[in-house]
């Protein structure tokens, strides 16, 4: 059996992680993960689920009706996400700062406009929208047109799918080549920095 490529492993955990998530179908469930904790497969587990937490309470936060005093919370609660999942992103791209560490860079290696981590965010997200495409699909109480336009926007899904796992593997492979090399650029959000937000570092 051919040994799956690395974006392949990526996806088969985003989606375990998706398929656990939905076990319990609610953004107060514990996270859990049987992966060791550090390694590669946890990192990548527990973004899909940080993800997963993020994608339902930004469903949550549009419920018409919904009250100023829950929806505050919700808001707090997506920016805590928010730094989370940048926090793991960089924990990720450190993780890739390793692997290729010795890498002999050809005289003229080049940048890449994004680092691993921060394209395997948006393949992360991707399998979100792919999974709850696929309930739209599901769903019977809807017309015949609804299903018919989601199928389509499937299949686009599906394409970007494989569009973004190839441009991965060739970016991966250009850093393992030499052909490009790693550069961090920290986010450094300042939202909930309360020494960067005036609104913070201003209050009385």
């Amino acid at each position: 059996m051919e040994k799956p490529t690395f974006t392949q492993r990526c996806w088969n955990i985003f989606n375990e992680s998706l398929l656990n998530y939905h076990l319990h179908d609610s953004i107060q469930a514990p996270f859990f993960s049987t992966y060791t904790k550090g390694s590669i497969e946890n990192l990548l587990y527990k973004k899909n689920w940080i993800d997963t937490v993020q994608w339902h309470m930004e469903d949550l936060i549009r419920m018409p009706g919904i009250k100023a005093e829950e929806g505050l919370s919700l808001k707090r609660s997506i920016d805590d996400s928010n730094q989370k999942r940048t926090d793991l992103v960089e924990k990720i791209d450190d993780w890739f700062v390793v692997r290729y560490r010795n890498v002999l860079l050809d005289k003229d290696a080049k940048i890449n406009t994004e680092s691993p981590a921060w394209a395997l965010d948006r393949l992360s997200i991707l399998a979100l929208k792919i999974y709850h495409m696929h309930e739209q699909i599901s769903r019977t109480e809807v017309s015949f047109t609804h299903r018919k336009k989601c199928r389509e926007k499937l299949q686009i899904l599906k394409e970007q799918q494989e569009d973004l796992c190839t441009s991965i593997e060739e970016f991966l492979e250009d850093l393992q080549n030499g052909k490009k090399k790693m550069k961090i650029y920290r986010q450094m959000k300042m939202y909930n920095d309360e020494n960067l937000n005036p609104v913070l570092y201003k209050k009385e």
